[in-house]
């Protein structure tokens, strides 16, 4: 029989402590002032931000492209973690399916705030012309969150049998939530080969899912014939850049779980280990996709491109190109060479740098071409010719990054984030395999 007494008591749930509660208040607060921002933007329209003629997108589509490239981790830990079966990586994958979960979700409010007329939305819908990109977009972003929460949701429900009869004498209230949502578990033989079934078609279908959305995502950008999108390799570029900035999260929420939760005996140093060099493979693969996006263009490189690319190199840009690329991965790929680069500590502070850079590599990816404009940018004002997003933008970004980070705290407060039944199965396997073997 298995003890799933400390298990409960280690993996369960638990009450925000004093710092859990200011963190909540502090992000509500910073939605709060998003949404007034968005209000006041709705009711002035975009006067308000900098966006213009030639900058039709700006930070808002930086902060989508964002979203939908840190939602890809819940692909890779699939694909790498879920589907290889190797026993390290439960305590990794179902934190990698809530930040999905969250990136996803926000990755489609962040369009519709990008929208100057929300009210049109159902037009995407109504009016959808097979022959854009921007349709498949709509289509496959609800694709990818439906499989996205059904990964997430699949192999929880046995927990949520776990912890209803957990917290039937402690907490009445939730035991009835979780009781719900375990949807009559009883554990039988005919209910584990219908549930083991059911994740891996999820947990096969999210990676192609994945890929398809990345991909389409890079077409958006491609099929406008811009200068610096025009490239046939932009869906790989995508796809290899998504993988940096999930798994660059993914540390990042690791590290903080681990620690606010007190899970050092179930995340070990070796999980951080193991993350480090798929942070670093990642990584490699993006610079080698950097290299070839505009390194290798200055050899060949037309007028229009040839501008573009300086502007980049040395020009107003040029600060930030050389930060995200040495800073987001030249240097994270040297010190993750080395076993100290891949402890606990130093992983978090590489994660974060990843991350933030990740995210200024979407703002460089966008603004720059849209500065680049087919016809000469004449007869407008001054201020036209450069891009720098107003506070509404600025105080709007920021509540989308609170809201998705205030969606992984509360799975994160209200789910067991390492899976109860799965650690308890494999304790006891490995105590049967030292039986046999003694």
């Amino acid at each position: 029989m298995k003890n799933y007494d400390k298990l409960l008591n280690d993996l369960a749930p638990k009450e925000f402590n004093k710092k859990g509660i200011l963190w909540v208040v502090f992000l509500v607060m910073v939605i709060i002032a998003g949404l007034i921002a968005y209000i006041d933007q709705i009711i002035k329209g975009q006067e308000v931000t900098n966006l213009r003629d030639y900058m039709l997108w700006g930070v808002y589509i930086s902060n989508f492209v964002y979203f939908v490239a840190t939602s890809f981790v819940g692909a890779i830990a699939v694909a790498i973690l879920r589907l290889t079966g190797k026993e390290w990586r439960t305590p990794i994958v179902r934190i990698a399916e809530i930040i999905t979960v969250a990136a996803i979700i926000m990755a489609g409010i962040t369009i519709i705030i990008d929208m100057a007329r929300p009210d049109r939305l159902l037009n995407l819908f109504i009016h959808a012309r097979i022959q854009s990109p921007i349709t498949w977009d709509v289509f496959i972003i609800p694709t990818f969150m439906t499989v996205a929460i059904l990964l997430l949701f699949f192999p929880l429900i046995p927990d949520l049998a776990l912890l209803k009869n957990y917290f039937k004498d402690k907490k009445p209230k939730s035991s009835k939530v979780y009781g719900f949502f375990a949807l009559n578990w009883k554990g039988s033989a005919k209910q584990k080969s219908i549930l083991s079934q059911s994740i891996k078609v999820v947990a096969t279908l999210i990676i192609p899912v994945g890929i398809i959305l990345q991909t389409i995502d890079a077409w958006l950008f491609s099929t406008t014939y811009r200068v610096g999108w025009d490239s046939s390799s932009l869906a790989p570029y995508f796809i290899a850049g998504a993988a940096v900035a999930g798994v660059g999260a993914l540390v990042a929420v690791i590290y903080v779980v681990r620690k606010s939760l007190s899970l050092e005996e179930y995340i070990t140093e070796m999980h951080f280990e193991k993350m480090g060099r798929l942070l670093a493979l990642t990584c490699m693969i993006y610079l080698y996709f950097t290299i070839n996006e505009y390194f290798l263009p200055l050899i060949t490189a037309k007028k229009d491109e040839a501008l573009h690319l300086q502007t980049l190199f040395e020009g107003h840009y040029a600060t930030l190109f050389w930060m995200v690329t040495i800073g987001g991965l030249i240097i994270p790929i040297f010190l993750l060479l080395f076993k100290k680069g891949r402890k606990p500590k130093t992983m978090f502070v590489i994660s974060l740098i990843v991350v933030v850079t990740s995210w200024w590599k979407r703002f460089i990816i966008v603004t720059p071409t849209l500065l680049h404009p087919f016809l000469p940018i004449q007869g407008v004002p001054e201020s036209w010719h450069e891009y720098y997003p107003s506070l509404h933008e600025w105080i709007i970004t920021f509540a989308t990054l609170a809201m998705a980070l205030l969606i992984i705290t509360l799975l994160v407060r209200y789910l067991p984030v390492i899976p109860i039944q799965r650690t308890a199965d494999e304790q006891e396997a490995n105590e049967n395999n030292s039986n046999v073997a003694s």
